[in-house]
């Protein structure tokens, strides 16, 4: 590693920077650990989403890039707004190492000056992280900046045999207190910038080299089965949902067939018709009318089953609806909203055009493949089995309104 490591000073004046900056995230399909783990669902959406949400909203990059291997991961990151670059599948192995899959990127995109990689793995980055990386190099003339996090750690080193050590950076007869030591900074992996003059040299880290610092809640990282639920609790408190999404939500708009129900028909010997639903869902609906948000259903059946999921849950309800957009369109002008306002919940074609024209588009786990490309939120559950308080639960977190009864 070449030159001194230093923090980045205030805040200057811009200056002129005419260098290409892309940013790119490695997700190949072939994780052992977790399969298919960059596109997993976490906290309602696939983990790649979060930092390419991130960067995007960051609007300090010329391009942003996603290098696969995998169809699968290429269709979604390019629903979320990437640009896809096809691996070669020789650098898409268990033991092809980082250097060599950046280098064979940036082989492939000749026009990008600077590289930024975020880490799929690492989804608390926000959008501010890393702009100041970028303003670092544009304007303190910063060769290389990584991410890092501080910890108050005694490291300990192997001195010998019979397991005997001795104390790397600590005196034990004069142990500092926490609050009395500034402790280590240890890289976290969640992105890291680097020139191509750097990367020709077989470099990430060199020239120039400034950190940023992030505070110990945003530094995750997830590789096994484990991580992923501390991930899970992290990101739902501290991740970014993007800045489209609109905290001050309105009205709610649910499908009845195959959201609040499960999407089955059930006939008795009589030949009666009946469907079933989630109490917990209705309980969903009921906390979201509690916290002042508008709830109303839509269905594109007329029966009786339908009719008494509208009189249960006490909601405005629009039956024999063949064009739902339209229908959600007349709601948001009769009730004087704005359509970042509004959530919709589907799970087929029919539902497609309504979910993109609200503000959060939301999918049960078995809604139709399109659909839930077109999510922004894909619950974990199925619909009439609890994917529809997943969604009320997301509703009320993001509105601040979680603990309003």
């Amino acid at each position: 590693m070449e030159g001194d490591t230093v923090n980045s000073p205030p805040n200057k004046k811009s200056k002129s920077d005419r260098r290409h900056f892309g940013a790119a995230i490695m997700a190949r399909g072939g994780s052992k650990g977790i399969p298919l783990k960059n596109i997993k669902i976490l906290a309602g959406r696939p983990l790649i989403s979060w930092a390419l949400q991130a960067a995007i909203d960051a609007e300090a990059f010329d391009s942003i890039w996603v290098s696969t291997d995998h169809k699968e991961i290429a269709r979604i990151a390019g629903e979320w707004g990437a640009k896809i670059h096809n691996r070669d599948p020789k650098y898409a192995q268990d033991t092809s190492s980082a250097l060599e899959t950046i280098t064979e990127f940036a082989q492939g995109h000749p026009e990008i000056d600077v590289i930024c990689i975020i880490q799929c793995t690492s989804p608390l980055v926000h959008p501010w992280m890393l702009r100041e990386p970028v303003r670092m190099m544009k304007e303190d003339g910063f060769d290389s900046v990584f991410a890092v996090t501080r910890k108050h750690i005694f490291r300990w080193k192997e001195s010998g045999k019979n397991m005997a050590t001795e104390a790397e950076n600590l005196d034990p007869r004069q142990r500092p207190r926490r609050q009395d030591w500034n402790g280590e900074l240890y890289e976290n992996g969640q992105f890291y910038f680097f020139t191509r003059d750097l990367l020709n040299k077989g470099l990430l880290q060199g020239g120039k080299i400034g950190y940023y610092e992030m505070e110990p809640q945003y530094s995750v990282d997830i590789d096994t089965d484990l991580d992923w639920p501390i991930a899970e609790q992290r990101v739902t408190r501290f991740g970014y949902v993007g800045k489209e999404v609109n905290r001050d939500v309105k009205l709610a708009v649910f499908d009845v067939d195959g959201v609040i129900t499960d999407n089955q028909v059930h006939v008795t010997l009589k030949g009666e018709e009946f469907r079933s639903y989630n109490c917990s869902d209705l309980e969903g609906l009921r906390l979201l009318k509690s916290a002042g948000i508008e709830v109303r259903l839509v269905s594109e059946d007329s029966g009786s089953s339908v009719q008494m999921i509208g009189d249960k849950t006490g909601c405005v309800m629009k039956a024999n609806v063949t064009d739902k957009c339209k229908v959600l369109s007349e709601w948001v002008n009769d009730l004087g909203l704005q359509w970042h306002q509004v959530t919709y919940m589907g799970n087929d074609q029919s539902d497609i055009d309504a979910m993109r024209k609200s503000g959060l588009g939301a999918a049960p786990a078995d809604a139709q493949t399109e659909v839930r490309y077109a999510a922004r939120f894909i619950a974990t559950n199925q619909g009439g089995r609890g994917a529809v308080r997943q969604f009320c639960d997301h509703i009320l977190n993001i509105s601040g309104k979680k603990d309003k009864k």
